[in-house]
């Protein structure tokens, strides 16, 4: 078993873009790609961004004990960790990075606690976060909603990880969670 690192934060907090960046940053990292049953976005690629799968086949995955973790994320939209991808990019000598809501990073870090480094990146407001979702373009009004109604909750979790970095400026928070990732590939 490998090191993972965690990165978690409400939708529309530069979460991906930070990530976009470590895994240029760092060569020894890989991202995880999560399944998911939510409809592909026209520039997502099965296999990159995430391994999209049916309502169906995610709910018989879950009866075969295939998820390291998963959620559902929002109604009818679930996510998930294969087990067969840690362990796909373990056997490549990857540290593991995972772009992951506020629920499966707790399981994740639960699960492997002396071998993650959790992040937490905070958006500097929810009403700087709701112009971020608004300026994605991606959403309807009743779907970032219902994103700001569950970034208000994983707020609440902000504390309960390894690290808290707020993203008010993105150049900043980069470096701030280069360090952390530095130290912790490090072993210090």
């Amino acid at each position: 078993m490998g090191k993972l690192i965690i990165i978690t934060a409400p939708s529309g907090s530069g979460k991906s873009t930070i990530v976009n960046h470590l895994l240029q940053t760092f060569p020894r990292l890989a991202l995880s790609v999560s399944a998911t049953t939510r409809a592909r976005r026209p520039y997502e690629a099965d296999g990159r961004e995430y391994y999209f799968i049916t309502v169906s086949s995610f709910v018989q995955y879950l009866r075969q004990g295939r998820f390291v973790e998963w959620e559902e994320v929002y109604p009818g939209q679930f996510y998930g960790t294969l087990k067969s991808e840690l362990k796909r990019l373990w056997a490549l000598r990857k540290i593991i990075v995972f772009d992951i809501d506020v629920w499966g990073a707790k399981d994740l870090k639960r699960m492997f606690p002396k071998n993650s480094l959790a992040i937490f990146i905070k958006p500097p407001s929810l009403g700087v976060l709701r112009q971020r979702l608004q300026a994605r373009n991606t959403e309807t009004p009743e779907k970032i909603a219902v994103r700001m109604a569950r970034a208000s909750m994983e707020m609440d979790f902000e504390n309960q990880f390894d690290a808290l970095v707020i993203n008010d400026d993105l150049e900043t928070a980069k470096k701030e969670i280069e360090l952390l990732i530095e130290k912790f590939i490090k072993g210090k």
